[in-house]
């Protein structure tokens, strides 16, 4: 009997060891993306904040702050909603605004280019308890408004270095090409073009143009510079100005006469300064416009924490053709 033990004891073991050999290995963990690993580590928290806009996510301009904000929400694992009206419209914004409220967010983010007619709302969803941020145009009534903070670029002294700038390269008479008369944060950059070029003894005048209609705004300006020959140099406010003043130039073979510049960014401009054919454009980085409201409002949320200034800026900033092929690689990253 004890040898008959023996021998089971000895074929149970081997049948152990076999079994053990036949089984399946373990699979590797499967690779996973520095995107993945940083969306897995994310902390998901449970707050929701909207962004209402007066510039559609559609707008070169915008679209950038638009990704600015998703990167915020994906940063700090929160839900951001982003609205704008169709058109620049105040009625619709306050409108927007007011909707916004109501659903009772987290946060609330706001552009304010018209503090008369969206002041009164903007209040409202202070003292609903909703803590605001304003960003872009506003900076000069942010605090009377009641906001936690602006985050942006202070209008005039943009408008004022980017004159300072245009004397410096020799222009004797100027015009600022203004696509939306009435937002107050665009007649502050003329204003403060102006009052840079005055000190030269240079003269300015604004020349309004249609936002959504590219092709009058190209015959507008053509036909100022047609009417008045001294005029040598010309700012825009933004893209939607520059791209048909640019064309325009391009066309009229004036490029060598004119001195061109632009506020903001988008790649015709950055080609065009990296080619010699437009000064400089006034740089507000508006993807940090987008980003940082959804940081502070997380932390304001979660730790009441503010920032230790009502004025949070951004710019101005200037890119020139010494800096815009580093830039222009940015841009395609839709960062800057």
């Amino acid at each position: 009997m004890t040898s008959i033990r023996k021998v089971v004891v000895v074929l149970l073991v081997s049948l152990v060891v076999f079994t053990a050999c036949q089984a399946p290995a373990a699979p590797a963990p499967a690779e996973t993306s520095g995107e993945e690993q940083a969306a897995a580590s994310a902390t998901k928290r449970d707050l929701r904040f909207v962004v209402v806009t007066h510039g559609q996510a559609s707008d070169p301009f915008w679209s950038v702050v638009k990704n600015g904000v998703d990167a915020g929400a994906k940063d700090m694992g929160v839900k951001v909603e982003y609205q704008a009206p169709q058109t620049f419209d105040m009625v619709a914004m306050s409108q927007l605004i007011d909707a916004a409220v109501a659903s009772k967010p987290d946060g609330l983010v706001v552009s304010i280019p018209d503090a008369d007619a969206l002041g009164d709302t903007i209040r409202k969803a202070i003292a609903a308890g909703i803590p605001v941020f304003s960003i872009n145009s506003g900076s000069d009534v942010a605090e009377e408004l009641g906001v936690i903070a602006h985050i942006g670029q202070t209008e005039y002294e943009a408008g004022y270095g980017g004159g300072q700038r245009m004397a410096a390269a020799g222009v004797t008479k100027t015009i600022c090409v203004n696509q939306e008369l009435g937002n107050v944060a665009l007649d502050l950059r003329c204003e403060g073009f102006a009052d840079a070029l005055s000190e030269h003894g240079i003269e300015s005048s604004v020349v309004a143009v249609d936002l959504a209609d590219p092709t009058d705004a190209q015959q507008r300006v053509l036909s100022a510079l047609s009417a008045d020959p001294d005029v040598d140099g010309v700012l825009t406010l933004g893209p939607t100005g520059a791209t048909p003043a640019l064309k325009g130039l391009q066309e009229k073979d004036m490029l060598d006469e004119i001195k061109l510049a632009t506020f903001d960014l988008s790649p015709e401009v950055l080609e065009a300064i990296r080619d010699g054919e437009m000064l400089f454009a006034i740089d507000q980085q508006q993807y940090m416009q987008g980003y940082l409201p959804i940081v502070f409002l997380t932390l304001y949320n979660e730790n009441l924490n503010t920032p230790g200034s009502n004025v949070i800026l951004t710019g101005p900033g200037f890119v020139t053709q010494e800096n815009a092929a580093g830039v222009i690689d940015l841009a395609e990253k839709g960062t800057r």
